[in-house]
């Protein structure tokens, strides 16, 4: 057994509480190193008549280890526990101080500790958003309902996205088109920012009260909230409070007033005047864009002014959750500042941060709920477009489970495309059969899916500006084959618990091909999902115990031989069998 390779500690994502009653435990090994995993668990007040074993079961393996879980329900909220794990005829205890052999350590004495189970401090996210589709919306090139509030230069609709071009979409045009995206079967809008800015993209906000002009106005947006409510929808907005215009009433103080502002200490000016030199602004921005200065939110004032913002919407408006731009670059007092005034003006909103590595920091309880998982749409891009084989793609998704508590995986937002990011279809090689299962993995996965407008009826593009298109609203240009698609899956997603928020376990994966096989399962049904990325037919095989599963989509019966079930799939085909466990 190779004890370098393990490692439990008594916090974060290794031991926490997933519940008021329950706690999860971690343990991690060596690769194929170990045959049992047990925690040895009681209350340390009361050991002899509150010890119990709990076997812990591998759940996840990455490239060099496994990774085992079990779930404790301590009597009295209090846990005391050790590790015991078994190779042959090796046996060792994990503890707080070390590592021992062979022999059962003395409780309590140098046993891991989880002190008590607090209601508080349960890390609680959303409900809501366990059982969420969302669908991303860039509002200037969704739809043009008005016309008459078009910015200047507006271009005919359809036309080449350019970095600083309009075509006039708008909240009228949403609020006309809301009826599609019901009949999609959506139940959650994501909307890219929609207050005052000099841009079409509308990341360099003038004002963070006023809904642009272009867009509509406040009661217009409160209208297109009420009418999303009304049909089950939610709406979450962008908050970009990394940084704003340089058109932003308070950094014009600043470059009118140079050291003089009372507005300097809002911003990291390093030096005086706030000018660009050599391309280089003299105060700190997002990237090196001068037109976008950041803002300092270790400043009493900025954090009131933005913690406002943040409430007024929720308050005012009753939009249900903010997706934070650029969120790894702001502090984390700020953020946990941000979750207390948003969670207080409603608890059960839904806060996204936009990190794109792992994001466990910011993951804890106390700042968001979940991140947008580009980890995630890189691994899942990257297998169906043929990058890699079924056992890399299982490691790295094992891998990607482990970086987060359960709840968390239960609502990290999971998307394939955004307008940061070129569209589905073009990453996949134009071919629909490989957008076909990543769509289905995307949708049979743990954690919350999202859509990028448009990538349901075949919109393809490049790196922004060309990823983000405008809509086609007209049939005859849409991929009709391709929208059933994805209502079939949203559908199925929807009317299955067990695909929200049943467990996930990859059964097979090879590392000569890319054919996987895994499963999502409740305590009411277990789905099994086979895969053959492959351009050739492949016939997949796995030992089933029951005779009684049926095709999800058709309902068809399907029976294994001799305890064995063998699908036969064509070339990046797909199927997801079911039955019932009651």
């Amino acid at each position: 057994m190779l004890l370098e390779a393990l490692y439990h500690v008594p916090r974060d994502k290794w031991a926490y509480a997933y519940d008021t009653e329950t706690i999860h435990l971690r343990v991690r090994t060596k690769q194929n190193d170990v045959d049992h995993v047990t925690a040895l668990t009681g209350d340390k007040y009361d050991w002899k008549h509150t010890y119990y074993e709990v076997r812990m079961e591998k759940v996840a393996s990455d490239e060099m280890f496994d990774y085992w879980e079990a779930a404790v329900r301590p009597k009295y909220k209090r846990l005391c526990y050790t590790i015991r794990i078994s190779s042959g005829a090796e046996v060792i205890y994990l503890l707080d101080n070390g590592i021992i052999r062979h022999e059962y350590p003395t409780p309590p004495n140098h046993y891991f500790e989880f002190s008590y189970i607090h209601k508080i401090d349960v890390f609680k996210v959303p409900e809501w958003a366990k059982d969420a589709v969302f669908y991303q919306i860039m509002t200037e090139r969704f739809a043009n309902g008005n016309p008459s509030i078009n910015p200047k230069g507006t271009e005919e609709w359809g036309g080449r996205p350019k970095l600083d071009n309009f075509f006039g979409g708008d909240l009228q045009g949403v609020l006309d088109h809301l009826d599609d995206l019901q009949e999609l079967g959506i139940n959650a809008i994501y909307f890219t920012p929609l207050f005052l800015s000099p841009s079409n993209h509308k990341y360099d906000i003038v004002d963070y009260k006023k809904v642009d002009p272009h867009f509509g106005d406040n009661a217009l947006l409160k209208r297109v909230v009420q009418q999303c409510h009304a049909r089950g929808i939610r709406v979450m907005l962008d908050a970009v409070f990394n940084h704003c215009s340089d058109q932003f009433p308070p950094f014009q103080d600043v470059l009118q007033k140079g050291e003089y502002s009372l507005y300097r200490h809002w911003f990291h000016i390093n030096s005086f005047p706030a000018e660009i030199v050599d391309g280089i602004p003299t105060y700190d921005t997002f990237g090196f864009f001068g037109n976008m200065p950041k803002f300092n939110t270790a400043n009493p004032e900025v954090r009131s002014y933005l913690l406002e913002v943040a409430e007024y919407w929720i308050k005012e408006i009753k939009v249900d959750g903010w997706r934070l731009d650029v969120a790894n670059e702001v502090d984390h007092h700020f953020w946990r500042d941000f979750r207390k005034v948003v969670k207080n003006a409603n608890p059960e909103a839904y806060i996204v941060g936009e990190v794109w590595s792992d994001s466990l920091t910011w993951l804890l309880g106390d700042q968001f709920d979940s991140v947008m998982n580009y980890p995630f749409s890189g691994t899942v891009l990257e297998f169906f477009a043929g990058g890699m084989n079924g056992v890399t793609f299982g490691h790295r998704i094992g891998g990607l489970l482990m970086r987060y508590p359960q709840q968390t995986n239960e609502v990290v937002f999971n998307l394939l495309g955004s307008h940061d990011t070129p569209r589905l279809l073009t990453c996949v090689g134009e071919d629909k059969r490989r957008l076909k299962l990543a769509v289905v993995f995307l949708f049979t996965f743990m954690g919350t899916p999202c859509i990028y407008y448009g990538d349901e009826i075949g919109l393809s593009g490049y790196q922004d500006p060309d990823c983000r298109k405008c809509m086609e609203w007209d049939p005859a240009k849409q991929d009709r084959e391709l929208y059933e698609f994805y209502r079939t899956m949203i559908a199925l997603r929807k009317e299955h618990k067990a695909l929200r928020e049943g467990r996930f376990r990859l059964l097979q994966a090879s590392e000569r091909d890319a054919c996987i096989v895994y499963e999502r399962a409740d305590d009411k049904l277990h789905f099994t999902i086979w895969m053959n990325n492959m351009p050739e037919e492949r016939t997949l095989s796995h030992p089933m115990e029951t005779d009684d599963w049926q095709d999800a989509l058709t309902g068809e019966s399907v029976f294994p031989q001799n305890g064995i079930m063998n699908i036969r799939l064509e070339p990046y085909g797909y199927r997801i069998l079911t039955r019932n466990l009651d």
